[in-house]
């Protein structure tokens, strides 16, 4: 499969001007962000980048937040009959008071700043623009008096450059310029209180530029000498030699004169205060040699990026689909850059700051690493393993000083800046305990992907067991346990449905939640296999025991009965109907990864029925439950396209819809509310979805194309399968054609057997025949083995 030849397939073109954000191209190179808008009059390019935030925080009160104890206690006393926990008045001010900090606009990420370059409209004319996805070029097409050019944009792969020429009709690389002026733009909507930016202008070294300095803080610090941990950004345009600029009064637009080499760099610095320099660089002018050698390390960049994984669909859409999100993807992380919160590196004005654009652990920070994973991309979720990094010093502090227990409670909320207390200590979101081994469940998953023994003892270890022990000890407090229970469990209690119910008096809805209980049984069975693997089994014997004691005793999963049978519910007691926002009744299908094709059929169907019963009021499912219908082989894949579809912007990727009113959502709510807050991260997370249905491997045991039609050719090159492998399939006239298997760390295979004959197996080792549903071989580190039907 020549993948460059699939992706340059499906180039995003948009036919008229794009002045909206959201119609513009999005650029990027994991750390800088570019979005390139077009006006009838003029070409104007946001910038952002994930490590440029308003790193402001407010946290005051905490000295009256108190303990969980303190406040569980008074929670008690609340009479049941309550409708909600808001009649009493002391809880009202409580949750006013600790959600105060969480009002104010900071932090979020900070947007860049803007260049424009304008045009006499009477003598060129925007006709559009097309996105190539294999180079992350962007082309603006024109037309002039007497021909048709293009403006070429890319992102530099190796900085945080963006470079910008013009071509002519005949694919010379020389035509004339027709911008008359160029402009550098500081965010609108830059704080007020913040310093003021600082403009520079130099005709001699053709270049525009300002500064914005970033405070740590409100206060005014002494002779104004600023604050260590302060930081800053440069936005700068440097334009060709042989042009000609002229200050037109204001220090960040000029007149514009440009012969046939018009080439402009456009640089973003940014960093601590100390390291951005005051005055910007008066380094060489761009060339069309220089843009030409930045172009060509980004296509090698990009060809490298590409040549990870690929799939040759007959199905067009989801090709599409698959191919731009990993694009997406590319341009939006990377590890040597802050991780992404919600909204990723593109930002301007109040776009991308809603809910401060931050980590939220209830699933939005995790889903767009899902994609890593099978796509064999797994580096990029180095991001994220730094973002853990981060917040355990504050999860553990909370764990001790607020819940009086061991290890780590991480944060439902969380920012990329210096933090000392939770940004979100509100009970009714805060308490939600499924985001402690949520917030870790990827970290096992990076070594079970890679057999990376070095990664799994010096990055996943420490932060999975800080988060076992806190589950331990939580399970095992007085009040989860015993003659009020009416058995001899260990419980989750109290806690919070995901986007559900708050707390609710009398605890009524707050205790066993089905995605607490999944996801922290996965964290426990991943953690003694980190001891095996690690060989600490005896160092760790006495946490071990404990886990073990109470898996031994651990609840129920909560069930209803519904129309289509007996269904999991997210908390016990729960109506079968109840609609949700976060798909909480197929969680241990996904995330848990308890359920799928390879259940019992008591359980499998007790899955299917919840998938298939399941109502979803929109907003967070687009990935979540659509993957835990490919795991069941249940997913219907038009309809899927259909809601991709109706989710889909201008600019390619999917914003969160409402799909049903009568949830939290009322008749006459915007069913579109969600579609201008920003680029939304999570959804580049959709290709998991097709590689879901194309190969799983999540219980160790390759299956192909289990939720999948093999009516039509298919194609996918090196997924990457649980046990470090990578898997190359095709499928053609109804059947598996080949298979094709690169063992990365050695050890033993097991697959699915595609072929109801046998397969034939030919590797280094020489050919083997196998039979039965299961093939199982032991491989050798970096062994090729090529099947094909007996």
């Amino acid at each position: 499969m020549n993948t460059l030849e699939r992706v340059r397939k499906h180039a995003i073109r948009y036919e008229r001007p794009a002045p909206s954000f959201f119609e513009g191209a999005l650029l990027g190179n994991g750390g800088m962000g570019a979005v390139v808008t077009t006006r009838p009059d003029a070409i104007v390019i946001h910038s952002g980048h994930n490590n440029v935030w308003d790193i402001r925080i407010a946290e005051n009160h905490q000295d009256q937040i108190g303990t969980f104890e303190q406040l569980f206690a008074k929670l008690k006393e609340v009479p049941e009959h309550y409708a909600s926990l808001s009649e009493e008045a002391w809880y009202r001010e409580y949750v006013a008071m600790t959600s105060e900090n969480y009002s104010f606009p900071y932090p979020r990420p900070m947007p860049c700043g803007s260049l424009l370059l304008g045009f006499d409209r009477r003598s060129a004319e925007v006709l559009g623009h097309s996105l190539q996805l294999e180079n992350g070029l962007c082309e603006i097409y024109f037309q002039l008096e007497d021909a048709v050019a293009a403006v070429q944009v890319f992102v530099d792969q190796q900085a945080d450059r963006l470079w910008i020429t013009m071509k002519g009709a005949d694919q010379s690389p020389k035509a004339a310029s027709f911008f008359n002026r160029i402009r550098l733009i500081a965010d609108p909507n830059t704080p007020e209180e913040m310093p003021p930016f600082k403009s520079s202008f130099d005709g001699q070294y053709n270049q525009l530029s300002f500064r914005q300095k970033l405070p740590f803080s409100n206060e005014k610090v002494a002779n104004d000498a600023g604050h260590p941990t302060d930081k800053a950004f440069r936005l700068s345009a440097c334009i060709s030699a042989s042009a000609v600029i002229q200050e037109s009064g204001n220090r960040l637009e000029a007149k514009l004169e440009m012969p046939e080499d018009f080439v402009i760099r456009v640089e973003l610095e940014e960093g601590s205060d100390a390291s951005v320099p005051s005055q910007m660089n008066q380094g060489n002018c761009p060339a069309k040699e220089s843009f030409a050698e930045a172009f060509d390390a980004a296509c090698t960049a990009w060809s490298s990026y590409w040549s990870r994984s690929g799939v040759s669909l007959a199905d067009e859409f989801l090709e599409q689909v698959w191919y731009r999100n990993l694009y997406f993807f590319q341009c939006a992380v990377k590890p040597e850059a802050t991780c992404p919160g919600i909204f990723a590196n593109w930002s301007y004005g109040k776009i991308g700051s809603e809910w401060h654009g931050d980590y939220h652990m209830n699933y939005n920070t995790q889903q767009p690493f899902w994609v890593a994973f099978s796509s064999n991309h797994v580096d990029k979720h180095l991001a994220y393993v730094n973002m853990v990094d981060h917040v355990l010093p504050i999860s553990r502090k909370w764990a001790k000083e607020y819940y009086g227990l061991r290890g780590a409670y991480y944060p439902h909320s969380a920012y990329p800046v210096e933090m000392n207390v939770m940004p979100y200590p509100v009970p009714h979101w805060g308490w939600e305990i499924c985001e402690t081994p949520w917030t870790v469940q990827s970290l096992w998953w990076h070594y079970r992907y890679t057999m990376d023994k070095a990664f799994l003892s010096k990055r996943a270890f420490t932060p999975m067991k800080e988060a076992v022990l806190f589950m331990v000890d939580y399970m095992k407090r007085p009040e989860a346990q015993g003659e009020r229970w009416g058995d001899d469990r260990y419980h989750i209690f109290p806690t919070v449905v995901p986007e559900l119910y708050e707390l609710t008096p009398g605890f009524k809805r707050n205790s066993d939640c089905l995605v607490d209980l999944t996801l922290t049984k996965f964290l426990f069975r991943a953690f003694s296999e980190a001891c095996d693997e690690l060989e600490r089994v005896e160092s760790e014997s006495e946490l071990l025991a404990e886990v073990h004691e109470v898996l031994a005793r651990f609840p129920d999963y909560p069930t209803a009965e519904s129309q289509r049978g007996k269904v999991f519910v997210s908390v016990p007691g729960e109506d079968a109907e109840v609609i949700y926002n976060v798909p909480n009744s197929v969680t241990t299908v996904f995330a848990g990864e308890e359920h799928g094709l390879h259940s019992s059929p008591e359980e499998y169907e007790i899955a299917v029925n919840s998938y298939r019963n399941h109502r979803n009021e929109g907003g967070n499912e687009l990935v979540f439950y659509h993957l835990a219908g490919a795991r069941l082989g249940q997913l219907d894949l038009e309809r899927f396209k259909r809601q991709i579809a109706y989710c889909m912007l201008p600019n390619g990727t999917c914003t969160d819809k409402l799909l049903e009113a009568g949830g939290r959502y009322s008749d006459t709510t915007d069913f579109d509310y969600m579609a201008p807050m920003g680029i939304w991260f999570e959804n580049f997370a959709l290709p998991a979805v097709i590689n879901e249905c194309l190969m799983q491997s999540y219980n160790g045991v390759i299956r192909l194309f289990p939720n999948w039609s093999l009516a039509e050719p298919s194609e996918f090159s090196t997924l990457r399968a649980v046990g470090g492998f990578l898997v190359s399939a095709a499928a053609v006239g109804g059947k598996v054609e080949w298979l094709e298997i690169v063992s990365e760390a050695g050890g033993k295979l097991s697959i699915y057997c595609p072929w109801e004959s046998g397969a034939s197996c030919i590797s280094s080792s020489g050919e083997r025949q196998f039979s039965g549903e299961v093939i199982s071989i032991e491989t050798a580190k970096g062994e090729r083995l090529r099947f094909v039907q007996a």
